[in-house]
């Protein structure tokens, strides 16, 4: 297992992220997955023992129950809290008053503290805002996540699910009033879906800040289990929850060029797809899920899958994005000013 800085911090995090969206079962997250606590328990000694230090929650997973039963399970395995870096997330509806979702002062305050108490710890240290709240002011979401940074109760603030330019105007506020910066962006980003890359990959390389990969799989459509002639496969998750979006005839393409490179290696198709992922310089961590050990312990092995510099233009030539502009316009006026 390697480890990586998190963003611009000197915070280390495992290459590859135990993600708990399949703990408890509760609520929407029951497609997803509905592991107790000794299957919970399980999972995150295996990802321990394996060398995770990096495990990642919300409080809007299962109503709650994933922190609970992860913040147990810590307890229960005996772990030490100061070895793990725990992250949670704040935006989503945890109740049924007007106040009790968004972004804004009064829901991330009332939030911190049940996170807390459902983990079972006194600091979090990575608390991420789970997407945009278009009704809250910037300002008070930040200086309230700033507050809680300088009171203890949280380590670093990271995003999710933004846009470049929320992105950027969020790093720009603290920046310009001195208050604690996003150090990293949680996103969703896969060989099979890569718009990533045309506005905020370059935005994360020029500010430092750290990419955490959710849904590497694209909702498992890259475990293996699906194929042209067999596309629902009995127990995939995409039955129930077709979730992301995913160009399918493209990602059947890719499927074409991952299974070869997997059976050469003697791999799973799901550990290249992982690899191809490790092998980008933008990625910090990848967050991986699972609803049985055995595919827990399969993602785990992509840490040591390397791939070639022809295996990785092969995957990029069946992968790569559409030229958008004002992409394409600036590659074509790039030439002259290469250093």
């Amino acid at each position: 297992m390697k480890y990586n800085l998190l963003g611009n911090t000197g915070l280390k995090v495992s290459e590859l992220c135990l993600g708990t969206m399949t703990f408890g079962g509760k609520g929407w997250a029951a497609a997803i997955g509905s592991l107790d606590q000794q299957a919970v328990d399980e999972q995150i000694k295996r990802a321990v023992d394996a060398g995770v230090n990096f495990i990642d929650t919300a409080n809007v997973y299962s109503e709650g129950l994933s922190e609970e039963l992860t913040g147990q399970s810590i307890h229960n395995l005996g772990l030490s809290r100061h070895s793990l870096v725990l992250a949670t997330k704040v935006r989503g509806k945890m109740g049924e008053g007007p106040n009790e979702v968004g972004l804004t002062r009064s829901h991330i305050m009332q939030q911190v503290e049940d996170s807390l108490r459902r983990l079972k710890t006194d600091y979090i240290d990575l608390y991420q805002i789970h997407s945009y709240d278009p009704l809250t002011p910037l300002e008070e979401t930040l200086r309230a996540l700033d507050d809680l940074v300088r009171s203890g109760k949280v380590r670093y603030i990271g995003a999710s699910n933004l846009a470049a330019w929320q992105l950027m105007k969020a790093l720009g506020y603290s920046t310009y009033n001195h208050l604690e910066k996003f150090v990293s962006l949680q996103a969703y980003y896969t060989v099979a879906g890569r718009d990533l890359e045309r506005e905020l990959v370059p935005l994360l390389l020029d500010q430092k800040v750290g990419l955490l990969v959710w849904s590497p799989l694209a909702g498992g459509f890259l475990s293996g289990k699906f194929t042209r002639d067999q596309q629902n496969e009995e127990g995939a998750r995409r039955i129930n929850f077709d979730f992301p979006p995913v160009d399918k005839e493209k990602a059947y393409d890719i499927l074409d060029v991952l299974r070869p490179l997997a059976e050469a290696k003697g791999v799973s198709v799901a550990q290249v797809a992982l690899a191809w992922l490790l092998h980008q310089p933008v990625v910090t961590s990848v967050i991986i899920g699972a609803k049985k050990l055995e595919q827990l312990e399969d993602n785990l092995k992509a840490v040591d899958v390397q791939l070639s510099a022809e295996e990785l233009q092969q995957l990029d030539e069946v992968s790569k994005l559409a030229p958008e502009y004002p992409g394409w316009m600036l590659d074509f006026t790039a030439p002259d000013r290469q250093a």
